[in-house]
Parts: C-alpha cells; structure tokens; sequence
C-alpha cells in the first residue's frame, strides 16, 4: 500500500485501515472500519507539509456542504501528528476511470443526465459560499459504472486545499512538485481568472469548469487541449469547434444542440456572462433524457452497411441500426455500449456508442 499506513493499522483509536483506495496530488485515500458507528469510510490524509497546514480549515468548508450529489464530509481528526478527513466511501471509480477511459465519447441522454447532476451538487456548495475551484474528472466520483447510478462532486475541502498550491504555480513559484502536479492536472478545466487573477476567483470559475467537463464527455476531447499551450486559447475562450457528428444524426440533433448551448454559456471567459449554479439547474431541468439501463456487447455482424445485430452474454441478440449510433460506427466484434427496448423479432438497440477496446 501506498501512503503512511498499512493494512490493520488504527487511527484516532477508532477507523482501522482496511485498503488503500488511492491517491492524487495533495492526498492519500484509505477504506477504513468506524468501529463506533459500525460503518465504512474513506479516510485521508495529506502527503506533505504544505497541504497539511490547510486540511483543518479544508475540513470546515467541506463539511458545510451536504446534498447527494456531493461526497459528504463525516469527521477530521488529527492523531500522531497527522491530520485526517473523513468521507463517505463511494463505491466505484473517478470519472477518468469510470466513464472517459470506457468510452471516447458520451451520447447526448447520459451527457444531460451527468449535467444535470452535478449541476445540482454545485448549486448546493454554491449556496453555502463554497467553490470548489478544482473541477475535473478525478474529482467527480461515479457508482454503477456506465449507467451512472451515483454521481457525486467529491474533495470540496481539498480543493480549497489545493487553492494555495494552484496559486502558487500559477505566479511561477514551482516549488513544490505537489504545486507544478496539481495545476497540470486541473489547467484543462481551469477558468481564465483562475490563471490570470488566481486571488480573485468567484463561484462563476466552477460552472466554467464543469462546462469544460461536459465539453469532453459530449466531444470526446478537451476543449481547449492540453498542456501550457492551452492557456493562451483558454485566456481567450477559443475552444475547438463542436464535431459535426454532436448534431448530424437527426436523433441525437435536439438534445445535442441545448447541451451544446448550455457549454457555451459555461465557456464565456467573462464571468458575469456564465449562468450561476442555479441558472444550470434550472436549464438541465428542462433536458429530456431517459434513464435507462445501460448494457455491454459486441457487434455480432452488419448487413448492407446499415443493420445487424449485437451479442450479448446471457442474453437474445438485439438489433441495431445506423441511425441508432452515436459518435463512431462500430466495426464487428468491437464492444458497445447500449440500452435496449422491445421491437418485433427482436429487442432493439438505442442509443448505441462504441466502447474503448
């Protein structure tokens, strides 16, 4: 295991340490017993000196903080000179793993639903003057894999954390690996005041962040690249053109279009410009998407270039079409991602995405 602690090992003489379940920049993440309230947790712990001088404050501004779509924070103790975050244990992966390294792209119905969710988390740590200030991928926690059954916002606390070190590196002052690491990993998704004014950031930074977020699930790439040559055209707000396959299947082409203008919105470098939190809310609330399950096969074949059907184990083979395919066409044999609905012969697919190989 990684970090100060091994299996078995006890803090503040209640969580005993079951597993490790990560770690980023600023943090190592453990699954530990509450061996008073008899209950699972993830607990973590700050890898250096700098992050440990802000995890106290961090901890009473994450703890203001409570809806479902958030990670909630459950405790902060300090014992043998290391200071503790306690949180609700998620079960499942970040986004990065659970949805981006599955899929190169997301269809427009799980989009709105990803949106929409994490609007409302937003909203609620919005109300209580919190900005979260690091919004990417690996900061969103995802349960149920690609039908997304749990989404919620997680390291409020630790993002505040992270506010000096992403301050530090953005006025040059590369001292720390932990600084230059944690302003790479956010700079895709960072708002231009951030970069510019880093002492003068309002809650409007976030909702740019999460319009970058849902840039990439709908696109399949970062709107604005990666790397420092992106910060110019982020100062600007010169993100990469939607692809033409976002609107080009007339089944996709309503949803598509009202995601695409809520993004824009989100990606006006002027802050005043972009939507509050509650203002997303409200817009998300009138996307039309279902919620159905998701399931996972490989094209079994294709007839005249337009239909065939999908195996899937366990289970009837199911009919797709063409113009039930979002983003790439799939080749036969390779894995997609669909939901399924009762048809004549046969369950038909709908909608249908490619998965990663």
């Amino acid at each position: 295991m990684n970090g100060p602690h091994s299996i078995g090992d006890v803090v503040g003489g209640r969580y005993i340490i079951q597993g490790f379940l990560g770690e980023g920049g600023m943090q190592y993440v453990y699954l530990a017993d509450d061996q008073v309230l008899g209950r699972q947790v993830a607990l973590k712990t700050p890898k250096n000196n700098s992050a440990e001088k802000r995890f106290h404050r961090s901890a009473i501004v994450s703890a203001r903080v409570n809806h479902p779509n958030i990670a909630k924070t459950l405790d902060y103790i300090e014992s043998d000179t290391k200071s503790y975050l306690i949180e609700e244990v998620i079960y499942g992966d970040d986004m990065q793993k659970a949805l981006l390294q599955k899929v190169d792209k997301l269809d427009p119905f799980l989009c709105a639903k990803v949106f929409h969710h994490l609007s409302k988390g937003l909203a609620a740590s919005h109300h209580v003057n919190v900005l979260h200030r690091d919004l990417k991928p690996t900061n969103v926690m995802v349960s149920g894999g690609i039908n997304i059954e749990e989404i919620k916002i997680t390291d409020f606390g630790v993002a505040k954390l992270a506010e000096g070190e992403i301050v530090e590196a953005a006025e040059g002052g590369h001292d720390t690996i932990s600084a230059s690491a944690t302003a790479v990993g956010a700079l895709p998704y960072m708002a231009p005041e951030v970069i510019d004014t880093p002492r003068e950031v309002t809650l409007k930074a976030d909702v740019w962040s999460l319009g970058a977020m849902m840039y990439e699930l709908i696109c399949g790439k970062k709107p604005f690249g990666t790397g420092l040559r992106s910060v110019s055209k982020i100062l600007e707000g010169k993100y990469d053109e939607f692809p033409e396959f976002i609107t080009s299947n007339r089944q996709f082409k309503s949803l598509s279009e009202q995601l695409i203008n809520i993004i824009e919105e989100c990606l006006q470098v002027d802050p005043v410009k972009r939507p509050t939190a509650d203002q997303l809310v409200s817009k998300c609330s009138t996307l039309c998407y279902p919620v159905c399950k998701r399931l996972v096969g490989n094209i079994k074949n294709l007839q005249h270039n337009s239909y065939g059907f999908i195996f899937v184990q366990g289970s009837n083979d199911v009919f797709y079409h063409r113009n039930s395919v979002y983003g790439d066409f799939p080749s036969v044999g390779e894995p997609v991602m669909f939901s399924k609905f009762a048809g004549g012969r046969a369950d038909r697919a709908y909608p249908l995405v490619k998965l990663k190989s």
